[in-house]
């Protein structure tokens, strides 16, 4: 990524099986064009095993941290859950895995300033009842982690984005080789970030 901006970045998007059975995907893809992210990789594919399990690794302290938001919402609705957060979290990874294995699935690099966040606010919180009205998980579907626990299942919430620089390159490398990756120029660019543009009308 040469001569870009300091917060230029790039970030996995992982359209999940419910957005495909859904017939969602060329509606969210262009939320994210429409923003002025580039895609500079895609790949339609069923997932295998060994990948899905790569792709939602956890190390103690993220399963410690994942399992504690997970209490965290059920207090907040007046539901005190007496468990080991770790354990709440491995229970979790699996029906995520169980999920991803389910259908195929869309897979994306994105690429642009502040790719991370602004991928992330487009696609709202991670439970759809939680998520605000105008993102696409608030949009496009009205599960919830009580929902998905009642049935001992994924919440069905269309999409995954990473969350963190570090996070990004992990998933990227689990779902494609650098050579997949396209470095070229969009013509909306110049208009994002260059004032070249500007100086020559």
């Amino acid at each position: 990524m040469q001569n870009k901006p300091l917060s230029y970045q790039r970030t996995l998007v992982l359209l999940k099986p419910d957005t495909v059975q859904r017939g969602l995907m060329g509606e969210i893809i262009s939320r994210f064009e429409k923003k002025g992210l580039k895609i500079v990789a895609m790949k339609f594919l069923k997932a295998t095993e060994e990948q899905a399990k790569a792709h939602y690794y956890w190390s103690d302290e993220e399963k410690l941290k994942s399992g504690t938001r997970t209490l965290e919402s059920y207090k907040k609705r007046g539901i005190e859950l007496n468990m080991d957060p770790i354990k709440i979290a491995e229970d979790v990874q699996r029906r995520l895995v169980r999920f991803m294995l389910a259908g195929p699935v869309l897979v994306m690099v994105i690429e642009g300033a502040h790719a991370i966040d602004h991928v992330r606010k487009l696609v709202g919180h991670g439970s759809p009842l939680d998520a605000d009205v105008g993102t696409i998980r608030g949009d496009y579907t009205i599960d919830s982690y009580v929902l998905a626990d009642e049935a001992d299942r994924a919440a069905r919430n269309l999409i995954h984005a990473s969350s963190s620089v570090e996070e990004a390159e992990r998933e990227l490398a689990v779902w494609f080789k650098e050579d997949e990756i396209y470095d070229y120029r969009l013509a909306i660019e110049d208009i994002l970030y260059s004032t070249e543009w500007e100086e020559n009308r």
